[in-house]
């Protein structure tokens, strides 16, 4: 054994007692390291138990899914219980387990021995040692008691006989006592001297040494551990760098080639009980729909095409992006330019679609037309509202409300229905006042005839003004009571609850052309708006106070929209005050306070300033 600079033996001598507690303490820390380790155990397993379940349900996916994802192949190898048992982790923390507890009992059969072979032997000894006094005593008080007796018993002879025995019996158990003090002495000697330093500097360092070498083995397991997850780590590496997406997919391809044709084109259906072919009427009237639907494709194909182009250079320069990324990560976030790849995708996708739909039509509507593709004069619509009666150019149906009743052509002022539009000759005079309306008479016996009149204004009971048409132009309000969120730049992101301003109705596609309160305009769903009057943006804002502004109603009117003001003859109405309110409202319409107090919009020229 390895000479020690301290010694427990020489240097506390009988301090067996606070050399114990010391080795308690060691015993209390190893049973706490042991503990960290055994419940670190415990952890592992419940770890190792998991990750088996969640293979196992990974590989139960893999089989099942084998022939989608592989092209047919199965895995090559499953999960079983053999592999669970030569798990190298759960081997590692059952050794560690293991030897720790192996150490804890080592020094438990220490202390046993310590307590029995030492303490108790000494116990023993001293025991014996108080047995011999006792008889030494014992046999010196009866020799005293034989000595008196043989002064004075009359059997003298006989009682000094029993003295000289006694006295023997005396004399020896003396000198045994004396020779067990002797060896008690001799047993002391070789126990402090001997015994006790031996064993109290065998414990100095054992316990210790143990110790670190259980922590040792611990930690050289935890190194071959990671040393073991750092190797499959590398080799899932090393499977990824393999990874060849052209060749899976060629394999993929390969095992599911099949035969494919493109689906039957529709074709025209007739009414069952109308005779028809799927040619394209071309009378007069419908020629005129289709030269008006030619012409307003091209236009929007013309919009189309800028932004088309712009989007399909985005998108090729997020893919090069992509791509760079791909490479060297360090260049950007890969997840962001994918994302901005695929939104860009996506509108040049729903662009060439849109653009392929106007193609389709050009095409289709030219060519039944075969160059007559109508006047060179368009008219130029624009949504209107009507306070007043007025006839349709088109149709002579008359024309009156706030909501999406008409249009009005900016250029020539003639009034049509919003479902007329389509249907008037694009031969616009581009005078205001003077316009021209086809009368097509559409009968189901004959075709139509064509013949231009002039068509006037018709007067309304107290029109006052030169040479303002009576049409008024106003923009619908609408309100938006769902959120839209633009995809391309054709569209418009508005929020449920903002007011918009209608700029083109619906055309029949579900799309409603709009202009926000910042003047952004574009398209959004038409099933996300619902009517909001007629007006400005800005009347969307508060109320107006009363401005001590009267006048007199000459004509009754009822309301025909919400937020319109019940008025009769006679009556005296308060205008508003406001920027936006009272005679500020809109054109033809001004705003103000019924006699009981409720405030409307009502017709200008049914009043006059009081």
């Amino acid at each position: 054994m390895q000479t020690q600079t301290n010694s427990y033996g020489q240097q506390l001598p009988d301090q067996v007692d606070r050399i114990s507690t010391l080795f308690d303490a060691h015993l209390g820390l190893l049973a706490d390291v042991r503990e960290l380790y055994r419940d670190r155990a415990l952890l592992e397993r419940e770890y190792a138990v998991k990750l088996k379940q969640l293979t196992k349900k990974a590989i139960e996916k893999k089989n099942k899914n084998g022939l989608l994802l592989v092209v047919g192949d199965t895995p090559t190898k499953t999960c079983s219980e053999s592999m669970n048992n030569q798990n190298t982790l759960n081997h590692a923390y059952s050794e560690i387990l293991s030897s720790m507890s192996a150490a804890a009992q080592d020094h438990i059969n220490l202390a046993d021995a310590l307590s029995s072979q030492i303490t108790d032997s000494l116990k023993a000894v001293e025991r014996r040692n108080e047995d011999y006094k006792k008889k030494y005593d014992a046999d010196c008080a009866e020799v005293e008691v034989h000595r008196q007796k043989s002064v004075h018993d009359r059997h003298a002879e006989r009682s000094a006989r029993q003295y000289d025995l006694q006295r023997l019996d005396m004399l020896n158990s003396k000198n045994v006592y004396i020779i067990s003090t002797a060896t008690a002495n001799s047993v002391k000697t070789k126990f402090y001297t001997e015994d006790l330093p031996s064993l109290e500097d065998e414990l100095q360092t054992r316990l210790v040494v143990d110790f670190v070498g259980i922590v040792t083995e611990a930690q050289n397991i935890q190194l071959s551990h990671q040393n073991t997850l750092k190797d499959r780590l590398t080799a899932v590496s090393a499977a990824l760098i393999k990874v060849q997406p052209d060749k899976d997919q060629a394999l993929f391809i390969e095992s599911n080639i099949r035969p494919f044709s493109l689906p039957d084109d529709w074709v025209f259906e007739p009414c069952s009980n109308h005779y028809d072919t799927g040619d394209i009427n071309i009378d007069p009237a419908p020629k005129v729909f289709l030269q008006n639907k030619l012409a307003r494709s091209r236009a929007k194909l013309r919009e189309l095409n800028p932004a088309l182009v712009k989007q399909r250079t985005d998108a090729e320069r997020y893919r090069v992006m992509l791509a760079a990324y791909a490479t060297d990560n360090t260049l950007g976030d890969t997840s962001d330019a994918m994302n901005s790849y695929l939104d860009t995708a996506h509108q040049v996708t729903t662009l060439s679609t849109s653009a392929c739909v106007l193609n389709s039509e050009i095409n289709t509507i030219a060519d039944v037309l075969g160059g007559d593709e109508g006047g060179p004069s368009p008219h130029v619509f624009k949504s209107s509202a009507f306070s007043i009666p007025t006839t349709c150019g088109y149709c002579k149906v008359s024309i009156w409300g706030l909501s999406k009743q008409g249009k009005t052509c900016k250029s020539c002022g003639l009034s049509v229905h919003s479902k007329c539009e389509l249907n008037v000759p694009a031969q616009c005079s581009n005078v205001h006042g003077d316009y021209k309306a086809s009368e097509i008479l559409q009968s189901s016996s004959s075709a139509a005839s064509i013949s231009e009149i002039s068509t006037s204004s018709i007067p309304s009971p107290s029109v006052q003004h030169d040479s303002s048409p009576q049409a008024e132009e106003m923009n619908r309000l609408a309100r938006v009571i769902f959120g839209f969120a633009a995809s391309s730049s054709f569209e418009l992101s508005v929020t449920e609850g903002a007011v918009v301003r209608v700029l083109e109705e619906d055309d029949g596609s579900g799309w409603v052309k709009v202009a926000d309160s910042d003047g952004e305009k574009g398209l959004v769903p038409a099933t996300y708006l619902e009517d909001a009057g007629t007006s400005s943006l800005e009347n969307s804002g508060p109320s107006q106070q009363a401005s001590g502004i009267y006048v007199r109603v000459l004509y009754d009117y009822q309301p025909q929209e919400p937020g319109e003001l019940t008025i009769s003859e006679g009556d005296l109405v308060e205008l508003s005050s406001g920027t936006n309110g009272g005679q500020n409202y809109a054109d033809g319409w001004w705003e103000g306070f019924s006699r009981d107090g409720k405030k409307g919009i009502f017709p200008s020229n049914y009043v006059e300033l009081a």
